[in-house]
């Protein structure tokens, strides 16, 4: 199972797409409104929830979680007490963390970072505290994949059913449109 947590503000591109391309693959995905199963976009966008966060059970079945960005998207994502104890619940587990476009900034501000090769959004490199702050659209080191922001989105969700199923599956399923490109 994968968490996609979507708090107000949030980028719809970055959230949408990757949860788009995980179901296809065959993933379960939740999406969890953050303080409600009602949640606006930065754009306007209207989206009801799977669940709210005070419903989301973390457990062995769950597989990943996604922080998209936007803004304030990423600030009321790194403000929720439940968000920062899904992002403990996965290092202490081994558990997959994406983040994409400015939430690459938590993980940089709990120091989830240091010694790891990482992207953002243009301009929040120095949140990303200790990372190689690498150039390509998406990065993966060990259990965390970042991405730069909306634009790559889809090749975020690509390489996100990735790291899940293999390159190889993942190809079978989306072509050979993946990530390196």
């Amino acid at each position: 199972m994968i968490y996609v947590y979507l708090a107000n503000g949030f980028e719809e591109t970055e959230a949408i797409a990757p949860i788009d391309l995980l179901r296809r693959s065959g993933k379960k995905v939740v999406t969890v409104g953050i303080g409600d199963n009602v949640v606006t976009s930065s754009h306007g966008v209207t989206v009801v929830t799977d669940t709210i966060d005070k419903e989301a059970v973390l457990s062995d079945e769950l597989e990943m979680i996604v922080l998209p960005g936007g803004m304030p998207g990423t600030l009321n994502l790194e403000k929720s007490e439940i968000v920062q104890s899904a992002i403990d619940y996965c290092v202490e587990n081994n558990k997959f963390i994406g983040a994409i476009c400015a939430a690459p900034s938590i993980l940089g501000h709990k120091n989830l970072l240091q010694g790891k090769k990482a992207v953002c959004y243009e301009g929040f490199e120095e949140q990303l505290l200790g990372a190689e702050v690498l150039k390509t659209p998406v990065a993966v080191d060990g259990n965390i994949v970042t991405a730069r922001g909306a634009g790559v989105a889809v090749q975020f969700g690509l390489k996100l059913v990735e790291v899940l199923i293999s390159k190889q599956e993942s190809e079978r399923q989306f072509g050979a449109i993946m990530c390196e490109r």
